[in-house]
């Protein structure tokens, strides 16, 4: 059990997962400012930013995914034309969205 200053009481967080310590708030902070910027369409018309949630097909993120991991490698090599974090960002969605769509379909009765 855990007692703050103020007297109030909960119980201990030693076994739950945290969450907040999982995450960096500057990865997350950074790939929001990429995915918001990527969501103009090539009309011209933004997309909602959970318009990926309605399903893509996970060969179209393997393919995707390894086309990102290859910048970030070559970056990571020294290929200086290439924006690592952009693509880090990039194979960030694709990794996200491949596992989305895998519990999503593990989910379905």
């Amino acid at each position: 059990m855990r007692t703050f200053p103020s007297g109030a009481t909960r119980d201990t967080d030693g076994v739950k997962a945290d969450y907040e310590g999982f995450l960096s708030p500057l990865v997350i902070r950074r790939f929001g400012a990429y995915m918001h910027r990527h969501r103009v369409q090539a009309d011209g018309t933004p997309r909602a930013s959970d318009n990926w949630q309605k399903g893509i097909p996970q060969d179209a993120y393997i393919q995707s995914a390894w086309r990102h991991f290859l910048d970030v490698w070559s970056a990571h090599r020294g290929d200086t034309t290439v924006d690592i974090e952009d693509a880090l960002c990039a194979l960030f969605f694709n990794v996200q969205g491949y596992l989305h769509e895998r519990l999503r379909a593990l989910r379905q009765p």
